[in-house]
């Protein structure tokens, strides 16, 4: 078999690292992948959202399953125009990623279909919102309405930072046309569980939960990140209430006709009243998948073609009774500018450990820094203590200069 996966992260090499363990599976092309896809497959120089391009790659290569990493494509319907060649591919249709692609559309289905989720506006116009938040209780949550790389969440304590935060969004623009709504939703108070799902739009099938670490330094000090590490399991997971949470998204999904045969990733906070919903992202997450990964024990080809024969209410799925920790290696200056360019040399491969990369690429056969998060390390072990130990004695083998990362991932106070 020949696989197309599409996306340059860290997700990417976990999801192509899994996928390789499967005998059927001839060769393995990345889109535009970075240097540790290299040693697994063929990195290809094609933009992810490029989807004729890569549309018209996949049919002269003949390739049997593209797996969509990351989720600009999928809003621009690259599942729809992929199904239309009579291509299969694994991720949400253009209707159903648009849970992803736009918070005010999200915040809607949620309403719509009972699931709970914060109080919330949506404004189309900056006088507007600052009127409403002129009389909000604080702090409250702004949201730019599009996608916006996990930067455009903003927290704000006060009135005058939600002014600054829609100002920013609305009038300034710092993330285009992604910013032409705002959602201003109360603050929940909480601990933040990953719950991702295989779907095939008849059947959900959650994995096991995960908790991502966002902020950039020890101690949640310093600005969101896409996420700085990951454990699995989460510690705050409830059971019951994420179920029903999975089972009603679904219910939806059913009754919205969107096609997802692909998964849904649910980002929920546990709060004194139950689970409740931050958002959707309709693709796997960015560190979770290498943490999850890790840990499941049944194939993972084998559960994406159940999933796009709509058969996955007949797949098992099974996971190791283990847990595991993803710390990232970042380059000193993200989440703002980082310095590339620094030569990153792995010594040596402790056992149970993971290394995926992130944002690197091969120069000259050496691996250089050339993005934010640059590096994924992941282990598993009886428990997140073992698992964190073993990670963190994977970095002391790793000289990477001008890196930074955080001490303090899977420490459970």
């Amino acid at each position: 078999m020949k696989i197309l996966i599409i996306g340059s992260g860290g997700r990417e090499h976990a999801i192509g690292k899994k996928i390789s363990e499967n005998k059927k599976v001839d060769k393995i092309y990345f889109a535009k992948g970075n240097g540790g896809t290299a040693s697994l497959g063929e990195n290809i120089d094609i933009n992810p959202e490029d989807i004729e391009k890569l549309r018209d790659f996949a049919l002269k290569e003949k390739i049997d399953l593209t797996i969509v990493g990351t989720e600009v494509p999928l809003t621009l319907g690259i599942v729809d125009i992929f199904n239309k060649a009579g291509l299969k591919i694994f991720g949400a249709d253009k209707a159903g990623a648009k849970l992803e692609g736009s918070k005010s559309f999200a915040k809607a289905f949620m309403k719509k279909y009972d699931i709970p989720t914060a109080s919330y506006e949506v404004f189309e116009d900056e006088k507007e919102a600052v009127s409403y938040i002129s009389t909000a209780k604080f702090p409250v949550v702004i949201k730019a309405d599009g996608l916006a790389a996990g930067k455009g969440v903003i927290i704000a304590e006060n009135f005058d930072v939600a002014k600054q935060a829609i100002k920013d969004i609305m009038v300034d623009k710092v993330f285009g046309e992604q910013g032409n709504k705002v959602v201003i939703e109360e603050f929940l108070q909480g601990k933040e569980v990953s719950l991702l799902c295989f779907t095939d739009s008849k059947t959900i099938v959650p994995m096991v939960s995960a908790s991502d670490y966002k902020k950039a330094y020890d101690n949640d000090k310093g600005l969101n990140t896409g996420g700085m590490g990951c454990i699995s399991p989460s510690p705050y997971y409830l059971d019951g209430s994420c179920d029903f949470i999975a089972k009603k998204t679904l219910e939806g999904i059913k009754k919205e006709g969107f096609d997802v045969r692909g998964i849904v990733y649910i980002g929920l906070i546990m709060t004194d009243d139950g689970a409740k919903v931050l958002e959707y992202n309709m693709r796997f997450g960015d560190p979770e998948t290498e943490v999850l990964l890790i840990r499941l024990k049944t194939d993972l080809l084998d559960i994406i073609q159940s999933s796009l024969q709509q058969k996955l209410d007949e797949q098992e799925i099974k996971w190791y009774d283990k847990s595991a920790v993803t710390v990232i290696m970042a380059a000193q200056g993200y989440p703002g500018e980082p310095k590339k360019g620094s030569i990153i040399k792995i010594n040596e491969y402790i056992d149970d450990t993971f290394v995926y990369h992130c944002g690197t690429k091969l120069e000259n056969e050496k691996y250089v820094a050339n993005g934010g998060r640059v590096l994924a390390i992941s282990a598993l072990g009886e428990d997140i203590k073992q698992a964190r130990q073993l990670c963190y004695k994977q970095i002391e083998n790793i000289d990477f200069p001008n890196s930074f990362y955080r001490k303090d991932i899977g420490e459970l106070k």
